[in-house]
C-alpha cells in the first residue's frame, strides 16, 4: 500500500524500516532539524537519518494545522497514514484524508498508559509487563480502537532504555502485520475500555528527585527508569547529584534514610524505607558518569554520611 509515515525518535526508526521493506512509503514526516549545542548546530530527527539514508523523501513541517500540510497530503494521496512516536496531534480534516485512515504505534497495552512516556511510566510504576499496540488514530489522545496487541514483560532490572529498544522491534512487527490485514480487507479494531485507562505524562527534572524514605523498590524503578530522562537526582555533600544504576539489597535498612549504612571500597548501601539499595553507577556535578568502584577510588564516601532529598 501506498503510506506516508509520521515519526521523529529513534523509538520510530524499526517501525520505519519494517513498513518501507513491505509497502510504498510516498514520504516520510519529521519535525524540523532542532538545534544543539553551544553552536545551535541543526541536529535532524533520527527518523530523517534514516530516510535520507534509504533514498526516502523527507518532510518537515513547521505547522499541521494551517492548510498547507493537509493541501500537501491530499496532493501525495497515501492510502494510509503510519505514525510511531511522532509527537505532535493530527487534526480530523489530516485524520479523514487517507481512506484507510492512520495507524499508530504505541508502546503499551492500551489503555495502559496512554499519553507521552509509556515505556517510562511502566518502568517507574513497577509494571510486570508492558506491550505494543497498533490502533486507529482519532482526536481523543490514544483512545482509538485497537487493532494488534502483544504484551511482553518487563525485567526487573530492565531499563527504559533497554525496553525501548525492544519495544521498538514488537511494534515494528505489528505494523506490518497490521498494514497486510487492511490491505486484504481483513483488520478488526476493538474498542479500548476507557473505565480502564491510565495515563503518562511528560517528565519533569524534578519527577527524577529521589526520596530517600520510599522503599527501595520504588526507588530502584525510579532510577531504571528514569534513563534517558529525567535521571535521578538526590543531595550529596551540598551538591545535587545523580544515581544511574542502582540494585537493592535485600537486608533491612538498618539506618535513617539516606544514611550510608555500608561502604567499601568499591559499594556503596544507602538506606531506604525498608531495605538497602546499591548505587552501582553514580554522577558527580561536572563529572562523566561512573561505576560506583571507580568513582570511590578517588572520593571518599564513608558509612554515616548522608544522601539528601531534593526540595
Amino acid at each position: 500500500m501506498r503510506t506516508v509515515f509520521c515519526g521523529t525518535p529513534e523509538l520510530a526508526v524499526p517501525t520505519l524500516a519494517a513498513v518501507a521493506e513491505r509497502h510504498e512509503v510516498a514520504a516520510v514526516v519529521c519535525p524540523p532539524d532542532k538545534p544543539q549545542g553551544r553552536k545551535g548546530t541543526p541536529v535532524p530527527p533520527p527518523v530523517k537519518t534514516w530516510a535520507l539514508a534509504h533514498g526516502l523523501p523527507v518532510h518537515q513541517p513547521e505547522k499541521l494545522n494551517d492548510g498547507a500540510f493537509e493541501a500537501w497530503l491530499r496532493e501525495l494521496a497515501p492510502e494510509v497514514g503510519v505514525v510511531a512516536a511522532y509527537g505532535r496531534f493530527l487534526k480530523q480534516p489530516i485524520l479523514d484524508l487517507p481512506p484507510h485512515g492512520w495507524l499508530n504505534m504505541h508502546p503499551s497495552l492500551l489503555p495502559r498508559w496512554r499519553g507521552s512516556s509509556p515505556i517510562r511510566s511502566a518502568v517507574i510504576h513497577g509494571d510486570a509487563e508492558t506491550g505494543a499496540s497498533i490502533m486507529r488514530i482519532t482526536m481523543e489522545m490514544d483512545a482509538g480502537d485497537v487493532l494488534l496487541q502483544e504484551a511482553t514483560p518487563i525485567g526487573p532490572d530492565e531499563t527504559a532504555l533497554e525496553l525501548a529498544d525492544r519495544l521498538a522491534v514488537l511494534g515494528a512487527h505489528l505494523m506490518t502485520r497490521a498494514l497486510d490485514l487492511v490491505a486484504r480487507g481483513e483488520a478488526r479494531f476493538t474498542p479500548q475500555d476507557a473505565a480502564r485507562a491510565t495515563y503518562s505524562k511528560l517528565l519533569e527534572r524534578s519527577d527524577g528527585y529521589i526520596r530517600w524514605n520510599r522503599p527501595a523498590r520504588e526507588i530502584h524503578n525510579l532510577v531504571r527508569g528514569s534513563l534517558p530522562w529525567p535521571t535521578v537526582q538526590c543531595g550529596f555533600r551540598g551538591q545535587v547529584c545523580k544515581v544511574l544504576r542502582a540494585a537493592i539489597v535485600e537486608t533491612p535498612a538498618g539506618a535513617d534514610p539516606g544514611v550510608v549504612v555500608e561502604a567499601t571500597r568499591d559499594t556503596v548501601h544507602v538506606a531506604t524505607a525498608d531495605l538497602r539499595l546499591a548505587i552501582l553507577e553514580f554522577q558527580a556535578p561536572g563529572k562523566r558518569a561512573m561505576r560506583m568502584d571507580e568513582f570511590l577510588r578517588g572520593h571518599r564516601i564513608d558509612a554515616g554520611d548522608r544522601f539528601e532529598d531534593l526540595a
